[in-house]
């Protein structure tokens, strides 16, 4: 079994494990018998790209792979037509763990992402440890969470008490390097929609109201609010419908903005200055505004020390060195929400060359081939080891879930 930690009073330093673990051993084993499935499933999602909400073929097909090992699977899961829930046996185990399983693709650029061998990684871990939940007394659930790319699936199940059952989530995100706790942003997104008067532009513009010219206040006063925020924020937007014609006054403008920060609460913040940002330019030109929520708020993820020193011997025993920069921002994800649900880990994993950037055509070649094989059977191996050596030892599932408790 698992080795308790040294009696030390820096507990996080001091984690041991045995790497003979017979449950272990058992798994990596059944990750490499089952290999091929993956291989098979990773090819065929990233060969048919599906944006979000609309992954259709790779949520059936990751469905039927699941049904035919046994899995019992909820499909149109969380009221999302993509979405799906899969168990295997009873479901009678004292504690459970949520293997998250992303699938959608990018416009244009298809799995630029990396999410078709991310979300058959977690299939393939699920595969891989279904035998094993009596020995690590947990069910193992692989849950299909589409639409991480726009509106985040993992939002609405959040917001549907989803994850309240869970003790642990996991998964794998590829990238260009290692690293346990890539830096996320929290985001929010809004529509800001101006409404002015149309007027014709020469003969009589002093009858008009422009909406285009308030889009325009709005953006400059959030370039000028740029100086006064933290350093890790970040804002950016587009402009849409800035009119019909030169000669026509525009009445209705609208703006769409992305705000981001590493903290929920500085966060919140900013979006009040960002709303007074239109407030001011409603004002000033005589327009009115309506604010809309475009796209649902992530957070960021809210690390745990414990399960990242645990997360960190899985990446070294499966032979990977954490070789990614601690501090450079990854982006955001919707398992931020999930982090705040339950003790929730995101780690990432290199698939292409380091400098090659995730969401380009140049990532997006790694999806297919060896180095995508290569890459989710380690995926899978980190995925399981951290389930199993957590849920083997009570020591450190308790300080795992009182770090997770402190930390709210």
């Amino acid at each position: 079994m698992i080795n308790d930690l040294e009696k030390t009073k820096n507990k996080t330093n001091s984690l041991k494990f045995n790497d003979s673990n017979e449950t272990e051993e058992q798994f990596l084993k059944n990750v490499e018998d089952n290999l091929k499935k993956a291989e098979v499933l990773n090819e065929f999602i990233a060969s048919n790209p599906e944006i979000s909400g609309q992954e259709y073929k790779a949520a059936e097909r990751i469905s039927n792979v699941l049904q035919e090992e046994g899995f019992t699977v909820t499909r149109n899961f969380a009221g999302m037509e993509t979405a799906f829930l899969a168990i295997y046996g009873e479901n009678n185990h004292k504690r459970k763990v949520a293997i998250l399983a992303e699938y959608d693709a990018l416009p244009e650029i298809g799995h630029a992402c990396g999410h078709s061998v991310s979300g058959s990684s977690s299939v393939l871990a699920g595969i891989a440890i279904k035998n094993l939940q009596n020995r690590i007394n947990a069910d193992v659930h692989i849950i299909g969470t589409p639409l991480e790319e726009t509106d985040g699936g993992k939002v609405t199940m959040v917001k549907q008490g989803i994850f309240d059952k869970y003790d642990m989530a996991i998964m794998l995100h590829m990238y260009d390097s290692n690293l346990v706790n890539p830096v996320t942003l929290a985001l929010d997104s809004y529509t800001y929609t101006f409404y002015g008067k149309a007027a014709h532009a020469s003969a009589a513009p002093w009858d008009g109201i422009n909406a285009f010219n308030a889009a325009q206040l709005m953006f400059h006063a959030v370039d000028m609010l740029r100086q006064h925020v933290h350093e890790d924020v970040r804002m950016h937007g587009i402009i849409r419908y800035p009119g019909e014609a030169p000669n026509i006054v525009p009445e209705k403008c609208s703006l769409e903005m992305y705000c981001r920060s590493k903290s929920r609460k500085y966060l919140d913040e900013v979006v009040e200055k960002v709303n007074n940002c239109a407030k001011g330019a409603a004002i000033a030109t005589g327009a009115t505004y309506e604010k809309a929520l475009t796209d649902q708020p992530f957070d960021n993820l809210k690390p745990n020390k414990t399960g990242l020193k645990v997360f960190e011997e899985c990446y070294k025993q499966v032979g990977l060195e954490l070789n990614g920069d601690p501090l450079k921002l990854f982006g955001s994800t919707d398992a931020g929400n999930v982090s705040y649900i339950c003790p929730t880990f995101h780690g990432t994993i290199q698939l292409a060359p380091e400098g090659t950037p995730i969401h380009s055509g140049s990532f997006e070649k790694y999806v297919h081939g060896d180095a995508a094989k290569q890459t989710m059977e380690k995926a899978a191996k980190i995925i399981g080891l951290q389930i199993i050596k957590i849920f083997t030892n009570d020591q450190l599932y308790n300080d795992m879930k009182k770090d997770f408790s402190e930390d709210l």
